[in-house]
């Protein structure tokens, strides 16, 4: 049997093919390979995983690892460590960027320019066998333009600015229960911010119709073909082409935004899963 899996930092898809059939799809605990040792993430897939799977453990002979911060040999080592101590029927194991998973899912074995869009963003230029250009993506404080962190960043800014109309800016604030200060302590003292700014960000596509709103989401996906896809040689050469739940729920203004660029948009689908298993079964 294969075992694919998707993970992030909050959320891990795994997916079971016996031959070319899903056998099982289960879901887990996310893992970030890059804070956590080996022992620590085989503690977590014995935890997390092994209750749902059964003796369908002992059946696992390949392994395909997705993982966001997967980049280098020492840290997808640290991950094949921890599967290799669970799956120790498994003669490959495979471990690779979350990136690397967009661009196998979009693209399959085709080139092509690959992104994410969801909390965070990224994007590279794929040639049908790896990843041979990437802009880095830099975080929602420098970068991630287009992501749900920065389109709940703008927003917010925008509220306490006073740059939005009273009735949107007084809107926001009942929504969510906030004010100037409980902003402030969420995205300066307390963990995760950029996730507190993604959670924010679905009062933009339920106010879409206002033309403020509107335009501040099309700026910041233009911003991110500015700054991130006119640096690939290659970009209006191939389709560009998006992961994540941003991309599929602001698909409108994400054509919108490509269209001055002159670029063709691609697939939009929010789960490389799909794409994953066609991929290894192909």
């Amino acid at each position: 049997m294969i075992l694919i899996a998707d993970c992030g930092s909050t959320k891990t898809h795994w997916c079971l093919l016996d031959k070319k059939t899903i056998a099982a799809e289960y879901f887990t605990i996310g893992m970030n390979a890059v804070l956590l040792t080996p022992a620590e993430m085989e503690e977590i897939i014995r935890r997390e995983l092994l209750p749902q799977t059964g003796t369908l453990t002992e059946s696992v002979s390949e392994i395909h690892f997705y993982g966001a911060g997967c980049l280098g040999d020492e840290i997808c080592g640290n991950v094949a460590t921890a599967l290799a101590a669970v799956f120790t029927a498994a003669s490959t194991i495979e471990v690779d960027s979350d990136l690397l998973g967009a661009a196998r899912a979009l693209c399959g074995r085709r080139p092509g320019i690959a992104c994410i869009l969801g909390t965070g963003s990224n994007s590279c230029y794929y040639d049908g066998e790896r990843i041979t250009e990437n802009v880095s993506p830099l975080g929602y404080i420098l970068g991630d333009e287009g992501s749900g962190a920065v389109l709940g960043k703008i927003l917010v800014g925008d509220v306490l600015k006073r740059q939005l109309p009273d009735d949107l800016c007084e809107k926001f604030l009942s929504q969510f229960g906030l004010d100037r200060l409980s902003i402030i302590r969420r995205v300066y003292k307390e963990p995760a911010p950029n996730r507190f700014l993604a959670s924010v960000s679905p009062f933009l596509l339920s106010n879409i119709d206002r033309p403020e709103i509107h335009a501040l989401v099309t700026n910041a996906f233009s911003a991110f073909f500015r700054r991130n896809i006119t640096n690939y040689p290659q970009a209006g050469k191939y389709p560009v082409s998006f992961i994540g739940s941003i991309a599929c729920y602001y698909e409108t203004q994400l054509h919108e935004a490509a269209a001055p660029f002159g670029y063709t948009i691609g697939k939009i689908v929010k789960s490389p899963m799909p794409g994953l298993v066609e991929y290894h079964t192909a």
